[in-house]
């Protein structure tokens, strides 16, 4: 029985020939009130901890695996930087932020409301990774963590890799103060882009420019940006900073195509 119809919204990233991906937007499942649409209504939310009813956010996963080679492997993210390997994972109780595959069909998957999803492949589609960047696993070492795995599981420090990222907290969105703004400090210093003077005691911070510093500081120079921001738009996106903690999830999927017979 096909769950979904083809006018949900989605974006199809296109990272490399033999690769898929997928965000899913707001609208075309079954959730309603604060993680339904922007009418309370047909909500898409993915995430099973956010307070939404059980059965819907199970009907919304089931839509999803519709849309995909076979049911991505949903787990619980804690904005740490622990990378698993996708093809290990069986249910959503298994606690990580990264996922690599290097078996087509298998499909990785992270959930982001204003976290920014990064999705990468290799260029000849040998390996995928999906890697959940909020601002306190970006600010660890979430990315280089991901793109260091699946580069040793391809056993190629040199393999050629290609990066998506995905709807996030904008840059004049993420207002925040020192306490956020210091571990990227610490850690990145050379990025001079990624952080700007709001007010007194008040700066936005870009996930994307420090994003691409750790994509480029483990080998990854071709980076592909959206440039869309999840706060800015409440017709297509939840959005945590906005909504509060009843905010929906959406899933950002990738994976290796399986080759036709």
């Amino acid at each position: 029985m096909t769950l979904y119809k083809n006018e949900i919204e989605v974006i199809r990233p296109t990272l490399v020939k033999g690769v898929g991906a997928l965000f899913t937007e707001r609208l075309g499942g079954v959730s309603s009130g604060p993680w339904g649409g922007p009418d309370g209504i047909m909500g898409m939310n993915v995430g099973a901890h956010v307070g939404d009813n059980p059965s819907c956010v199970q009907m919304n996963r089931s839509i999803v695996a519709q849309m995909v080679p076979s049911a991505p492997r949903w787990m619980t993210q804690v904005h740490g930087i622990r990378t698993v390997d996708a093809e290990t994972v069986t249910d959503d109780t298994l606690k990580a932020d990264a996922q690599t595959s290097l078996t087509p069909g298998v499909v990785c998957v992270v959930q982001v409301a204003d976290c920014l999803p990064v999705l990468v492949a290799e260029k000849n589609a040998r390996g995928v990774a999906a890697i959940h960047a909020g601002w306190k696993g970006l600010s660890l070492g979430v990315i280089e963590s991901g793109v260091r795995r699946l580069k040793e599981r391809l056993g190629d420090e040199n393999a050629e890799l290609v990066a998506w990222l995905g709807p996030r907290i904008g840059f004049d969105d993420f207002e925040c103060g020192e306490d956020v703004l210091a571990p990227y400090r610490l850690r990145y210093p050379e990025v001079t882009d990624g952080i700007r003077l709001k007010g007194e005691g008040k700066y936005c911070l870009s996930l994307a420019a420090y994003a691409r510093y750790a994509l480029r500081s483990v080998g990854v120079t071709e980076v592909q940006d959206c440039g869309l921001s999840t706060v800015s738009d409440p017709k297509r996106f939840f959005s945590f900073r906005r909504d509060g903690v009843k905010s929906g999830r959406h899933a950002a999927l990738i994976w290796i195509e399986e080759k036709k017979a």
